[in-house]
């Protein structure tokens, strides 16, 4: 049974593309994928569903491991876009998570909502007069 998984290995390895597809430096990266696909897909959502300390966590791990990426040999471009990638999704989060909560997102879009509510209802009392008027 060893040597036939010695000789599936030596197989592996000859051939550089599947080498490469069954090593860490592909897999590593291709896992840690969902966080930037995560963070691109988020930015859709509400900026009150931001956690603060959690983008400015993954801000400084993104940015560390893109050094990390370079800095190994052989050098590891596909970790490297990868958090690439996550960097500019959660400098993104940040920027919107500070304008939500710092900048006055929050007062702006309360404000906003109030308006569109008023505007619902006049629309609504202006039907009503209109039906009653048509009587």
């Amino acid at each position: 049974m060893a040597a036939f998984v010695k000789a599936i290995n030596a197989k592996i390895r000859s051939n550089p593309a599947l080498s490469y597809f069954c090593s860490t430096h592909f897999w590593g990266p291709a896992s840690n994928f969902g966080i930037p696909v995560a963070a691109v897909m988020d930015a859709q959502k509400s900026p009150e569903l931001i956690s603060g300390q959690m983008t400015l966590a993954l801000t400084i791990y993104s940015a560390t491991f893109m050094r990390y990426a370079l800095a190994v040999t052989p050098k590891n471009y596909l970790l490297f876009l990868c958090h690439f990638i996550n960097e500019g999704s959660q400098l993104t989060q940040g920027y919107r998570y500070l304008a939500w909560h710092h900048w006055g997102g929050k007062e702006k879009a309360g404000v906003h909502d109030a308006v569109e509510g008023v505007k619902e209802k006049a629309a609504a009392a202006g039907d009503k007069i209109k039906e009653v008027a048509s009587k």
